[in-house]
């Protein structure tokens, strides 16, 4: 009885994460900071940026820990890609604070169509 209740507890904590990532204020948070750091010159949403890399998806294909380490491990996300990137990411230096970090990897994982 006592593995079920912690295993029962172990996925609300795991979708209280999911939840708390879907707030939608944090997600504009994200919106904003994609639009302000100009990602879409090299990034396309929904038919406005740049057609060479869509994030159309995005939401969907990478984890929420892959989409920290785009924006944090920028070198290393593009040396394992089986293809080095026309446009590489890690030409930008960013230093997002926690919260925004937070607030863009929510963002991205939004995208999900």
């Amino acid at each position: 009885m006592r593995q079920v209740l912690l295993v029962g507890v172990a996925v609300l904590a795991g979708a209280g994460a999911w939840l708390r990532a879907q707030d939608p204020r944090q997600i504009d948070a994200g919106r904003k900071i994609y639009e302000s750091e100009g990602c879409a010159k090299c990034h396309m949403i929904a038919g406005r940026g740049n057609r060479m890399i869509p994030l159309d998806g995005v939401g969907s294909k990478l984890s929420a820990e892959d989409l920290r380490r785009w924006l944090t491990n920028t070198a290393q996300m593009e040396d394992a890609l089986p293809k080095a990137p026309a446009i590489k990411m890690s030409t930008r230096k960013y230093d997002f604070s926690d919260v925004d970090l937070e607030a863009m990897v929510a963002y991205l994982r939004s995208l999900t169509k």
